[in-house]
Parts: structure tokens; sequence; C-alpha cells
């Protein structure tokens, strides 16, 4: 069975999503300095716009995160931990995430939202990549 196939299943599918939703919550909560506090900002506006915004959005582009993490994930074959795994191959793993966004934010019609996503997305490779450990764990966690 795919990783797609298995974060999918209809009975573990809110599980995932909830665990993601928490692990950027953690993200964010997490982030310094003047970077992190444009992080904080952008975020809980989003919140005040939509509080379930993580979730949300989670759910609507699992299918695609899955897919994107499926190689790593199949090269990974299950022993150690996948988190450290995804660390190890930080920038690829980043890359191939983002470029999930990235598609979502060129592709969305809300232009606040698109430029939101710009004002961030140069820094945006550094945060998912410093989140690889934490999104490594959900996935193991629910794949495994």
């Amino acid at each position: 069975m795919t990783l797609a196939a298995t974060l999918l299943e209809e009975q573990r599918r809110p599980a995932v999503v909830a665990d993601l939703a928490s692990t950027i919550d953690a993200e964010v909560s997490d982030k310094k300095g003047l970077s992190g506090a444009a992080v904080k900002a952008a975020y809980a506006t989003a919140k005040k716009v939509r509080s379930d915004i993580a979730a949300s959005a989670t759910d609507r582009m699992l299918p695609d995160f899955a897919t994107a993490l499926e190689p790593f994930w199949a090269d990974f074959g299950g022993a150690g931990d996948f988190g450290s795994y995804l660390s190890g191959r930080g920038d690829e793993a980043a890359d191939a995430l983002l470029s999930v966004t990235d598609k979502r934010a060129e592709a969305t019609s809300r232009e606040a939202l698109r430029k939101g996503y710009k004002s961030l997305r140069g820094k945006a490779h550094d945060n998912v990549k410093a989140a690889l450990p934490r999104i490594g764990a959900v996935v193991q966690k629910h794949a495994a």
C-alpha cells in the first residue's frame, strides 16, 4: 500500500490531519526573532479569518503532501526514525513539500492569500526544513 493510501484511509485521515495541524501550531510557536515574529503574525491573522486554518489546509493538501513524501518513505524502508531520515535529506524533502504549497498559491484566486504566501515564501524552505523531524514523526506514527 502506498503512503498516500495509508494516510488517507477514512479512519486514519482525521488523526493524521489533527497531528499535522498540531505540528504546525508547535512549529509556529517555536519561531524566534524577526522572521519568527512575521510568521507568528501571519499565522495569527490567518487564524482570525478561519480558526481551523491549519487543519483545513492540511486536510485539503494531504493527498499531495503524501504523494510528495512517497519517494522518501519508499527509500526509508521503515527502519529507524523517519523524521531523522527526512532531516538528512532536508533540502530535497523541503522542496518536495513546498512544491505542493507553491502550486496551491499559484492557483488561488484569493490575491490576499497569494500575497501573504509570497511574503513568507523566502523563509519557508528553512521553516519546513526545521519542521521535518516533527513531520516525519507524524507520518511514521500513522503509516508504520
